[in-house]
């Protein structure tokens, strides 16, 4: 069964003071709720109830929410300008060639074929909201420009919209899993 409300309140109360704390120590809010999540309890099932809970709330609502700010955050038109266009280009390349290619590299010599390479490749190049969540705190701070930011934000939505094309065309034609049981 569900948390009672007085304690997802408390949990709530205590989200909102470890995100107060680590902004008051200069350490950027969103590691207040991380460090909250490592620290719940894990017996009967605490944890669970509480994403359980917060998770529709945060998927219909604040993601969505934190993805029209990185949005609203990102130029596109600096992108398009000659010396930033491209350096866009030369930061794309390097960051699919730095990861995919690297982790198709260390598949390939731990042994794997290479159409797992590949796949694997292709997956773990993937950047998505971890990578918006790090740009966007550098962009608060002052540490990266806004040209830059556009570029970073392109290179993470690119390489995540990537990564299943990039896989279905590395596993084309690879043999069906067999069909698990249930239970």
């Amino acid at each position: 069964e569900p948390l009672a409300a007085g304690t997802l309140a408390i949990v709530l109360v205590l989200f909102c003071l470890s995100a107060w704390a680590m902004d008051a120590i200069g350490i950027h809010a969103v590691f207040g709720g991380f460090v909250l999540g490592v620290c719940l309890p894990r017996e009967r099932d605490f944890a669970a109830k509480v994403r359980a809970q917060l998770q529709p709330f945060v998927v219909v609502f604040l993601l969505p929410m934190f993805f029209t700010y990185s949005g609203l955050n990102t130029r596109l038109d600096m992108v398009m300008q000659p010396g930033l266009l491209l350096a866009a280009l030369a930061i794309l390349l390097a960051s699919f060639a730095g990861k995919g290619l690297a982790c198709w590299g260390a598949a390939r010599l731990s042994g794997e074929g290479p159409r797992d390479a590949m796949a694997i490749g292709a997956l773990m190049n993937a950047r998505g909201l971890m990578e918006l969540i790090i740009i966007n705190i550098g962009l608060q701070a002052g540490v990266i420009e806004p040209g830059l930011f556009a570029i970073l934000v392109v290179m993470a939505v690119t390489s995540t919209l990537m990564a299943t094309p990039l896989f279905n065309r590395a596993m084309r034609g690879a043999p069906a899993l067999p069909a698990q049981p249930a239970g």
